[in-house]
């Protein structure tokens, strides 16, 4: 059956904020892009945070249901994590409770990540040539889990929250981080709410000329 779904939104400036929009309501319906295993692989592959030959992998070798399974780990990662957003989001630093990240660094302390040196691109300076690759260990579906909270706690640990913003469409759900000069972005997209936004004025701005010339 043929994915009527959008594509998934990509317009946070963080991953880590577009993971928590993997879920939205971009206008009047909600779209859940993270609904099972496959869902999550596609999204995962659209991030850029899984390899294709891996994802490939796992569609082929998991058991009926574990990517299921995993998705809903996923989903509740993201519950935790929209919750964390929700109660820090839009504030000047704070102290955080330790216990607050505990589901976070649970899952973080599952990675099986190492550094291989690889054969890189010379440059103009140079350079040795050699360059420091990130590698994982992908050993069971579960292991999908990890990239999605590595761009948790790098946003954690190195952006602001107090530049988290809500879009300002009626309707929208969706996050992101604000890194316009000023910081003075309104919209998760002109192209859609802005431009939703811009409608309604014009349209409020009529009825009101209408009504002024009775």
């Amino acid at each position: 059956m043929a994915d009527k779904r959008p594509p998934a939104f990509f317009i946070a400036d963080a991953i880590g904020l577009d993971f928590l929009n993997s879920t939205a309501t971009p206008v009047d319906e909600k779209i859940e892009w993270l609904d099972n295993g496959e869902g999550l692989l596609k999204w995962l592959e659209q991030a850029g945070l899984v390899p294709r030959d891996v994802a490939a992998s796992f569609r082929g070798s998991a058991l009926p249901g574990e990517l299921d399974a995993v998705a809903a780990q996923a989903r509740a990662l993201r519950e935790w994590f929209r919750g964390f957003m929700m109660k820090h989001m839009g504030k000047p630093p704070t102290k955080v409770v330790a216990a607050e990240l505990a589901p976070l660094n649970r899952v973080l302390a599952r990675d099986e990540a190492f550094g291989q040196v690889v054969i890189g691109p010379r440059d103009d300076g140079g350079a040795s040539g050699l360059a420091m690759e990130a590698r994982r260990r992908w050993r069971s579906p579960d292991s999908l889990l990890l990239p999605i909270a590595q761009v948790i706690a790098e946003f954690l640990s190195t952006e602001d929250l107090t530049y988290v913003k809500a879009c300002e469409g009626p309707t929208c759900t969706l996050l992101f981080l604000d890194r316009t000069r000023g910081h003075a972005r309104r919209w998760c997209s002109m192209a859609v709410c802005g431009n939703r936004a811009k409608q309604a004025a014009h349209r409020a701005r009529s009825r009101r000329s209408r009504s002024s010339a009775r």
